[in-house]
């Protein structure tokens, strides 16, 4: 065993310093604010130091108790639970749910699909619009309903939207599927996990009956952390306390919630940073027009280089883009480091996210750069495309 690689000499982070444009990464950067409470929060069970009810949820001190209310109200919801990720969030709301039947995006996250997995449920998908837009009609969900009822003679018990996309970063118009969902009862789980925290969401207004939203990819915390917000009617089914008791003993733990493997495991810095950045993510989310005019000019000076161009929905409504590049590939197939020349010519110009050995097509998240920021992104994919040949419009 070689223990002196796990010496914080050997730690350093590869992307220290650099403009880190990664499509998961841009929402989950830490504001000053948390970063200011990092060492006293960082041991295991740190906010446990006065839990009086054995739940993470219900402790006062620090307020995590009242940050549960005010991140449901912030959310337009009921009430909120905070969870190890957004996949935990569904698996929860599945597990509600478990052994029937669920409508989904076939663009939804693969998480989503293993949540109903793990509880039996039968999936059909709503499909897409395909090459080059990729786009989920709101109609879909009624037509998929439908034939849902035609094969298994009743309608699914819940839906769930995307509303966001990882791959392409497509926003669905949340409120029609809510709409729809509404006429035919059906609860509809919106996945907000590239969406709360960057944008206004209000839960109620979208017909939502339960919102999922991540902390580590749009809340400004570190990970694992995950949000869950649902209404009153739901909240009693999704948030079951066990009622086992033990033959012999007669112990029995009624406080604990099944799904929430009786206590979040959210202990220490994932619950506290979502705390401190909290105050901050309230008022980000108002300049969120801002963020989506930054990235239709970004969009706009990378198809200045000859051949890319952006795949997705136009004009785009969110900072995640994934971008086509056949003269990047071509270049990639003589070059002597293949796929990974695009990640060590952007490493040079100090840009770090996009992912290593990928020139055919790549993702990037421009949230929260500043406009010099984003022109330098810009300008390194420019300078490299001409290094090596590529017509760029001036």
């Amino acid at each position: 065993m070689e223990l002196s690689r796990y010496h914080p000499n050997n730690l350093k982070r590869i992307s220290e310093g650099m403009i880190n444009i990664h499509p998961i990464q841009r929402g989950g950067i830490l504001t000053e604010e948390a970063k200011k409470i990092l060492l006293s929060w960082s041991d295991g069970y740190s906010v446990c130091d006065v839990c009086l009810e054995g739940r993470v949820d219900l402790i006062k001190n620090p307020p995590i108790n009242q940050l549960k209310q005010d991140v449901a109200e912030f959310l337009g919801m009921d009430t909120a639970r905070f969870t190890a990720g957004a996949r935990h969030a569904k698996f929860v709301i599945m597990s509600a749910f478990k052994g029937g039947t669920l409508v989904l995006d076939s663009l939804a996250h693969y998480t989503s699909y293993i949540a109903a997995e793990l509880n039996d449920m039968k999936i059909y998908e709503v499909p897409n619009s395909g090459y080059p837009d990729f786009k989920i009609n709101p109609e879909g969900y009624a037509q998929t309903f439908e034939r849902v009822k035609e094969e298994t003679g009743s309608y699914p018990d819940i839906a769930l939207l995307t509303h966001v996309d990882y791959r392409y970063g497509n926003l669905v118009d949340a409120e029609k599927v809510g709409k729809i969902c509404e006429e035919y009862e059906i609860p509809l789980v919106l996945n907000t996990a590239y969406t709360s925290g960057l944008m206004e969401i209000n839960g109620k207004k979208l017909k939502a009956s339960f919102i999922v939203g991540s902390g580590h990819k749009s809340w400004a915390a570190t990970a694992p952390i995950g949000i869950l917000a649902t209404n009153y009617e739901l909240a009693d089914r999704a948030f079951q306390t066990s009622k086992v008791r033990g033959e012999w003993s007669g112990r029995a733990f009624t406080k604990k919630e099944l799904s929430m493997f009786g206590c979040s495991p959210v202990y220490g810095l994932p619950v506290i940073t979502l705390m401190a950045s909290f105050p901050k993510v309230v008022e980000r989310v108002k300049r969120w027009d801002e963020e989506v005019e930054k990235a239709r000019w970004f969009v706009k000076e990378m198809e200045k280089i000859e051949g890319l161009q952006l795949i997705g929905e136009r004009p785009k409504n969110h900072t995640l883009m994934h971008f086509e590049s056949p003269a990047f590939h071509s270049i990639a197939k003589s070059h002597k480091k293949k796929g990974y020349f695009l990640y060590h010519e952007l490493k040079k110009r100090g840009v770090f996210g996009v992912q290593a050995g990928m020139t055919k097509n790549f993702k990037v998240n421009t949230y929260g750069l500043s406009w010099e920021e984003l022109e330098r992104v810009a300008n390194a994919f420019k300078d490299i495309a001409e290094k090596y040949g590529v017509e760029v419009e001036d």
